[in-house]
């Protein structure tokens, strides 16, 4: 059965979806960045900038280019926004001396993305270590109005969280033909964040990776499209 795909307008976002998460509105951009629009944050996460230096060192060539077109990225959504904060929820850097191999050019444009505004980098598991030289403020977690913000999904969390790390995709059949796409992933307790760097992978969905993290009857997948984000019930998503 070909599942409903649903987007939601909102006059300050084109068509990003709207969405009432713990007590909170937001905004999911089709870019893959969170907005909550109530504390005017922008939340990123799983950039994993210098990840093409990071493999280079291991003699692996890859385009050295990642971090530039993810910071310029990151840049035209703080233009289209305008926010007050922003919150990068960990794995900014692919490992943890990848702020330290920033090229001056990058440095410069983060420096410029921050002023005037809060920014708070959450540790990772890539880079734990706070990359101090950098603007901004560093955190393990967090919490914004009762909602948990840290970088790996605690099954333990009693509030409502927001977290990275598993950079989840979903894949569902439309016209006979399997779709598949990085989605922010919620069953209204906890939201899981796409990854988004230009050079990260997925893990989709049904993998057991996240047994024991979602409610599966709640789950929805709210999948990125070119310019507007589908919700999908899990029944409709492959291998849910």
């Amino acid at each position: 059965m070909r599942p409903a795909l649903k987007s939601i307008s909102d006059t300050h976002s084109g068509k990003a979806f709207a969405l009432r998460f713990g007590g909170q509105n937001m905004l999911l951009d089709p870019a893959g960045v969170l907005f909550l629009q109530d504390f005017n944050a922008l939340i990123v996460s799983d950039m994993h900038l210098e990840k093409g230096s990071s493999f280079a060192r291991r003699g692996q060539f890859l385009p050295p280019y990642d971090t530039a077109a993810t910071l310029d990225r990151l840049g035209a959504l703080i233009e289209k926004y305008a926010p007050d904060i922003i919150i990068s929820l960990g794995d900014s850097f692919h490992d943890d001396q990848g702020s330290h191999r920033l090229a001056d050019s990058a440095i410069n444009q983060i420096n410029e993305l921050a002023k005037n505004r809060r920014f708070i980098w959450v540790t990772g598991n890539h880079d734990p270590s706070p990359p101090e030289h950098l603007p901004g403020e560093c955190a393990n977690e967090l919490s914004l109005a009762g909602i948990v913000l840290r970088h790996i999904a605690n099954p333990q969390e009693k509030a409502a969280e927001i977290s990275g790390h598993y950079h989840p995709c979903a894949t569902i059949s439309v016209r006979s033909k399997n779709v598949r796409r990085p989605c922010f992933a919620c069953d209204g307790q906890r939201l899981i964040m796409p990854a988004f760097g230009v050079m990260t992978g997925g893990l989709n969905l049904a993998d057991r990776a996240y047994h024991g993290l979602f409610n599966r009857s709640a789950l929805r997948a709210y999948m990125q499209g070119r310019d507007q984000i589908y919700a999908i019930e899990a029944k409709n998503i492959s291998g849910c």
